[in-house]
Order: C-alpha cells, then structure tokens, then sequence
C-alpha cells in the first residue's frame, strides 16, 4: 500500500483526479477511513466542538492537536494525515509558529500541517515549509477567526474579497504550501481559484468545481446532535443508532435480561464454589 504524499496530491490536480479527505480524531475512526482509501484524514480543530464539547474552535490547544493525531497516524497506513494548527499557535512570530508545526510532526507523527489565513500568516507558511515540513493553507471562512467575523458567513461574495482571496491563495502557494482549503465560498470563486493557482484546492462548502473536498465526520455520519451546516449531506444517521443501542442496553439491564446465559460463565465443578458458603 503505497503512501499518499504531497507528490501523490499535485499530480492527483494535473490528473483531474478528485482528492479525497475527511476529519478523523481517533484510531479506529481513521483506520476505517484508510481501509476505504480516503486519500487525506485531517485532525482538525473542529475536534474542539465536536469531541471536547466548545462552543467553537479557539479554545483548541497544540496539545489537543498532538494527542489526537497521535491516534489518527497510528490508524492511517496510506492516508496522509494533515494536523490543524490552532488559534495562537502560529501568530506570535515564526520562532513559535516552527516550533508548534514540528511538535505536530514529531510527536503527532502527521504528515503535513494546516494554517488559516492569507498574507499575514505567510511568513510563517514559509518558515515552516523551509523547515521541511509540508503546508495546506485555508481561506474562506476561517473558523479561529470566528470572533473578529463575527459569525460563520459566505465568504468572498464581493468583488473586492474575491480578488483578495485569489491574491492570498497565490501568495500561499508562492511560500510553499502544497494544497489549500476553501470553505465556504461561492462555487464560482472557487472554481475560479482553482483554476488560477497550481496547487489542489480542496473545498468544504464551496461547491464542487474545486480539485477535492472535505467534511468533518460527526457532520455526514449523522453523529453530530448539534448544528449541522447547509452545504453537509447526511450520509447516515450513527447518532440514532449509537442512541439505539444505550436505550436497549439500559432496558435489558434494568428488566434482568441481560446478561443472559450466552454472555454468562458457569462452573464446571460447583463442589469448590460451594466451599464459599
């Protein structure tokens, strides 16, 4: 089983071939996930809402980040798996920014690392690719940014934020990074972006003219019992059945019918245990 590299992701773009990738913050999520050959498994910092219960993602810390994706690698064997910088991981200077990036990779054992941000996370972008450690960048809505936004909203609607968003997205590739995400942008712009810069763009909520997508599995599996956003299809409902499950438990524990004799063990020569009594 051959593993998917940066290299494997570029020529995946000049291919037309579309990339493949979803969140995973465990071992037996993300070894499931790589069975089926999903061609990225991102620890992403949504693991703050959907696994530590937050309210959004800035609470996240490297640590976080480092434990799960420990456990993500351990079940990737060909999947590439990406690790999500978190807030103020990467924004007090490009010292700490290297710094947190190589923890994700020597102690997470990740593939590759994910910032948010354009033109002012690019010395950074840069700082860490020179230190031999892969990039996806992440324009768009860009949610450690949640409260200066002031909420989650389509992003680059206007001409003006258009341009800007295209200009990031050169400037990200020119220092280095291999691939970037866009989330939630209009399906044109996207298009257009992809169209316009060498490096794939996988999208999240920006249509499907992009070179690959992703989504955060709690959201498509039907595990997640919060918000769920307009552009997630729903590829099943795990939620219910895991629900399914505990309420049937719970009834046959408290009604005596679990464990029965076929989940139970008996003695063979009753004669010892009755020197118990």
């Amino acid at each position: 089983m051959k593993k998917v590299t940066t290299h494997t992701i570029r020529k995946m773009k000049e291919k037309g071939e579309k990339i493949t990738m979803l969140t995973a913050y465990d071992y037996p999520t993300a070894k499931i996930m790589d069975e089926k050959n999903v061609d990225m498994l991102l620890v992403g910092d949504s693991l703050g809402m959907v696994i530590l219960g937050y309210e959004d993602t800035t609470k996240v810390t490297v640590d976080d980040i480092v434990h799960h994706t420990r456990a993500v690698s351990r079940g990737a064997k060909r999947a590439m798996v990406v690790a999500d910088m978190p807030f103020l991981s990467y924004h007090l200077g490009v010292e700490t920014s290297v710094k947190n990036a190589g923890r994700l990779l020597q102690e997470g054992n990740a593939g590759a690392v994910k910032l948010e941000g354009g033109s002012e996370v690019v010395d950074s972008v840069r700082a860490i690719v020179n230190a031999g450690i892969p990039v996806v960048g992440h324009l768009g809505l860009t949610p450690q940014s949640i409260n200066t936004m002031g909420g989650y909203f389509i992003q680059g609607k206007k001409v003006d934020e258009a341009e800007r968003m295209l200009e990031d997205a050169k400037l990200l590739q020119e220092a280095g990074a291999f691939s970037l995400v866009l989330e939630c942008v209009p399906t044109e712009l996207a298009e257009y972006v992809s169209k316009n810069i060498d490096i794939p763009v996988i999208g999240i909520g920006s249509g499907n003219k992009c070179d690959g997508q992703v989504l955060v599995f709690h959201d498509f599996t039907g595990y997640n019992t919060g918000f769920i956003p307009k552009f997630v299809k729903k590829y099943g409902n795990v939620g219910d059945e895991i629900g399914r499950c505990v309420s049937e438990y719970i009834e046959e524990v408290k009604d005596g019918s679990f464990p029965s004799a076929e989940y139970s063990f008996f003695s063979e020569d009753l004669s010892e245990l009755n020197k118990l009594y």
